[in-house]
């Protein structure tokens, strides 16, 4: 099956060893499907989401959270996902 939008975001790690602190940020992906909304690690049943909503933080990207059933997910997002919530509000 083919997915109806893509939408990329990312996810930021800090590792802390006795000597350095390092900044890793891994860009990922997500993909709404007509029975369900894929990330990385994580896979809801379309009925299971209830709605999606954008924050912009400062001059550049924001956060893309997913209401869900068991509860809002928060997705890193650098540019505005607006055609990824249009494509799942006209799905629903």
């Amino acid at each position: 099956m083919n997915w109806i939008a893509k939408q990329s975001y990312y996810k930021i790690h800090r590792k802390v060893t006795s000597t350095e602190q390092m900044t890793v940020v891994n860009d990922r992906d997500m993909y709404l499907y007509e029975d369900k909304v894929m990330t990385q690690y994580q896979e809801f049943p379309i009925e299971d989401v209830f709605d999606m909503s954008y924050r912009n933080i400062g001059g550049e990207g924001g956060f893309l959270y997913l209401h869900t059933k068991q509860g809002v997910y928060p997705y890193t997002v650098r540019a505005d996902p607006r055609v990824f919530i249009d494509s799942f509000k006209e799905l629903k």
